[in-house]
């Protein structure tokens, strides 16, 4: 008894609400198959809390009893295509080819134009940045020069500045001496 009720309350776990509510209402067992039309059959293998995984049944038309439905539509009459009609349509095929292949060339055309005018301007700016930087950097040098000469010639004047304080040091030391001997 235990087991039996063990088992209920594991197949209901199974079952979603959805299903538990129906089959309150519809005590009749349910049948196997979910889904039927024509020569289609659907049926649930398995359901599970992690999904549900179907079988489609296609019958076999013989076997089926709608016959009606299996008649095959009649095609339409075909109608005779002349030569003329196949030489136009082949001339306009072949005008369709043409053109398509003058606009992919018209395309290429204008793809490589713009690749040369893209390295044109880069070119341009290449130069232009080079002239600049030789510019700054002569102009850099220069002043570079002007201040290194300017720099110089500081040093000269106070090495002079120095040297003729030197000799009037030495020339007053020797008065002292001349005068003091």
């Amino acid at each position: 008894m235990t087991s039996t009720i063990s088992a209920y309350t594991d197949k209901i776990k199974e079952m979603s609400m959805l299903s538990l509510i129906c089959s309150c209402f519809y005590t009749q067992p349910h049948p196997n198959s979910l889904y039927q039309y024509g020569d289609l059959e659907v049926k649930g293998l398995n359901k599970r809390a992690s999904g549900q995984s179907f079988e489609v049944i296609l019958k076999d038309p013989d076997q089926s009893g709608d016959k009606s439905q299996h008649q095959l539509l009649p095609s339409p009459p075909r109608r005779e295509v002349s030569l003329e009609e196949l030489q136009t349509r082949l001339e306009a095929a072949d005008e369709r080819r043409k053109s398509q292949e003058a606009l992919l060339l018209k395309q290429l055309a204008e793809k490589r134009e713009h690749e040369q005018e893209v390295l044109y301007r880069a070119r341009e700016e290449n130069i232009i940045f080079s002239k600049t930087t030789e510019e700054k950097l002569t102009q850099k040098m220069e002043v570079n020069q002007e201040n290194r000469e300017a720099h110089l010639n500081a040093l000269k004047q106070r090495l002079r500045e120095k040297a003729i304080h030197a000799a009037e040091v030495r020339r007053n030391k020797q008065l002292q001496a001349d005068l003091s001997g």
